[in-house]
């Protein structure tokens, strides 16, 4: 089903809406990953849903399309050391500055899934279920999780006993159970999350 959500808010004085979304809040591993992206407006390809709605396949698949017709994107990353100093929340935010940052288009407004963000010249929509309802938001998540996704599977390549590949840092039985027998990666897993502080008493 095509996201029209944005439609309305075209005009001669908005042609360029920045969809912002971010990957990876609730993991005990790895960082939060966040995109922001200008589609064309002519952009409808009806494929392009909430990531979490998506296969990995699928995701992958409008990955490609997404990055080859889009106007600009951009990538925040976040490490586990900041998102332990900040909060996840406050984290999450930092990796779509970074992310707005990047854009190398004018921008005439932001549209952000539920997340208020300021010091912008430009208004700035913070749309709850905003991924289910705006293409440049659900095309941002679907950007970010396959980013982060791919860093988590980096990762497995060097930490295969916690199962990266498989639970991306989510925790999954399989990545409980390697917590409690290897305990926490430095740098990797988040220590102020329950499961991961539990590990260090």
């Amino acid at each position: 089903m095509l996201l029209t959500f944005e439609d309305e808010y075209y005009s001669a004085e908005i042609s360029n809406i920045a969809g912002v979304d971010e990957a990876g809040r609730g993991p005990l591993a790895g960082p939060v990953v966040a995109c922001a992206i200008v589609l064309p407006r002519a952009y409808l390809n009806n494929e392009v849903n909430d990531s979490k709605q998506l296969s990995d396949r699928k995701r992958r698949i409008l990955f490609q399309d997404i990055i080859a017709h889009c106007l600009s994107y951009g990538i925040g990353i976040v490490s586990p050391e900041t998102i332990d100093e900040v909060n996840i929340y406050q984290a999450a935010k930092l990796a779509m500055k970074i992310a707005i940052g990047q854009l190398d288009v004018p921008v005439d407004c932001i549209m952000t899934d539920a997340m208020p963000l300021d010091g912008y010249d430009v208004p700035v929509y913070d749309i709850i279920k905003g991924d289910a309802k705006v293409r440049a938001i659900a095309a941002a998540s679907i950007v970010a999780k396959v980013i982060r996704d791919d860093i988590m599977l980096d990762f497995d390549k060097r930490y295969p006993e916690y199962h990266f590949k498989n639970n991306k840092g989510y925790p999954t039985k399989a990545h409980l159970e390697s917590l409690r027998r290897h305990g926490p990666i430095k740098g990797l897993h988040r220590y102020t999350y329950g499961p991961v502080a539990r590990c260090l008493i």
